[in-house]
């Protein structure tokens, strides 16, 4: 009865204009993007954060890995919903419920209310991401859809590397609450734009079948090349995250440098991880085993190199300079193998897509949570051991499936 209700409102609905297209593809690339504003702009807040809340280190930096938990697991089911129920009424709740939150946590004092609804801004963020993935199916066709598509990966790219550089001002001359009033504000004003430009874009409705979906999802959860590619691109990820939870507080608390500087700190090394995407795409037709090896080499070397030289002396140049390599071979191991699992299953290729991004999530938030808890870095030697974690978890995966045909 309920569906009966839902499939009557859907008839009111407004569906996207065709004079709107190019406007409605400018919101959701904006759409797509707002996961890594999400994630990064509040970065260089961390430390004042955590004094203003009178808690520790490790409790601001759950916040975060609560987010990108909460965002990894929702988009393993809200593809199948987006499929049934529509792409633009669940995407226009989640855009409301994400500026809401965005504003509650701002008036917050509580670090576990903030957590939670850090939570809810993941599962938000997942139906709205996943949501405006698939317009560009939904609406183009052929090279154009091609060419759209390709366009997804820049976006999402920019907005890590713009993020913590507009957050480090924001906490110069606010504080670490403006951070989330900017992000309150700033979908506030997509959703507005979203209902004058944009529309619901899904032709035809799927009747949800449990088990197609379990089968769907045991082929890809039992093709071993595709679980190496998810544990590499989550690990790979992970690295760069390493020091997204603990680069401010070395910076700023243990180092002297202001928020501002810390955001052009992460400015400088979202920029590496994007060349060394490009560096991937450049060079998609060459073997994989070999482009792994060889990144995963040179960042064992930076990582020897990075914690070596602490027993030297250390400065934001020294560090930024060994851990902007060592993203860079992040972003092109990561690439390698996020383009490989897409296309590995052309006939699933959506609900590929959500696995793999939604197990790359919850692989990266829970090694970094795990390795930010237990060596607590303070320093450039410390942050140099926690790479070395992750990338040995590289390297092991690397050693135990490289052997294997068509893995």
């Amino acid at each position: 009865m309920a569906a009966y209700h839902y499939y009557i409102f859907m008839q009111k609905v407004q569906y996207i204009k065709e004079h709107h297209k190019l406007k409605a593809t400018v919101l959701s690339y904006i759409l797509v993007s707002l996961a890594g504003l999400a994630t990064d702009i509040y970065l260089p807040s961390m430390p004042h954060m955590a004094t203003s809340l009178h808690v520790s280190d490790q409790q601001v930096q759950l916040t975060l890995s609560s987010f990108l938990i909460s965002y990894g697991i929702s988009q393993f089911f809200v593809g199948s919903l987006l499929d049934m129920y529509g792409r633009y009424v669940l995407s226009m709740i989640s855009l409301v419920l994400f500026s809401a939150s965005s504003f509650l946590i701002a008036a917050s004092n509580s670090i576990d209310i903030i957590i939670l609804l850090r939570v809810i801004q993941g599962i938000t963020i997942g139906f709205i991401a996943v949501a405006k993935r698939a317009f560009f199916v939904d609406v183009y066709e052929g090279d154009k859809r091609k060419y759209y598509i390709s366009i997804i990966t820049i976006v999402w790219s920019v907005a890590p590397i713009v993020a913590p550089y507009i957050g480090g001002y924001l906490e110069h001359f606010f504080s670490w609450r403006a951070n989330f009033y900017f992000l309150g504000i700033y979908s506030g004003l997509i959703f507005i734009c979203e209902i004058f430009y944009s529309g619901e874009t899904l032709g035809s409705f799927s009747k949800f079948k449990i088990k197609n979906v379990l089968s769907s999802y045991k082929v890809l959860l039992t093709t071993p090349a595709f679980l190496v590619g998810m544990g590499m691109a989550g690990i790979s990820f992970g690295v760069v995250m390493i020091y997204g939870l603990s680069g401010a507080f070395i910076l700023e608390h243990n180092m002297g440098y202001s928020p501002v500087a810390a955001g052009y700190a992460a400015l400088v090394l979202g920029l590496a991880w994007m060349c060394g995407g490009f560096l991937a795409k450049a060079n998609l037709h060459k073997p994989l085993f070999k482009k792994t090896l060889i990144a995963t080499l040179v960042q064992i070397i930076m990582v020897i190199l990075m914690i070596a030289a602490a027993y030297f002396g250390t400065n934001i140049y020294t560090l930024i300079a060994f851990a902007g390599i060592i993203h860079f071979m992040s972003g092109f191991n990561f690439t390698n193998y996020f383009t490989r699992n897409l296309t590995m299953f052309p006939n699933m290729a959506g609900l590929a897509a959500g696995v793999t991004s939604g197990g790359n999530y919850i692989i990266t938030s829970l090694l970094t949570y795990t390795i930010a808890w237990v060596i607590q870095a303070q320093n450039q030697e410390q942050l140099g051991f926690s790479y070395a974690i992750a990338i040995a978890l590289i390297m092991l995966i690397f050693i135990i499936f490289q052997k294997r045909k068509g893995v």
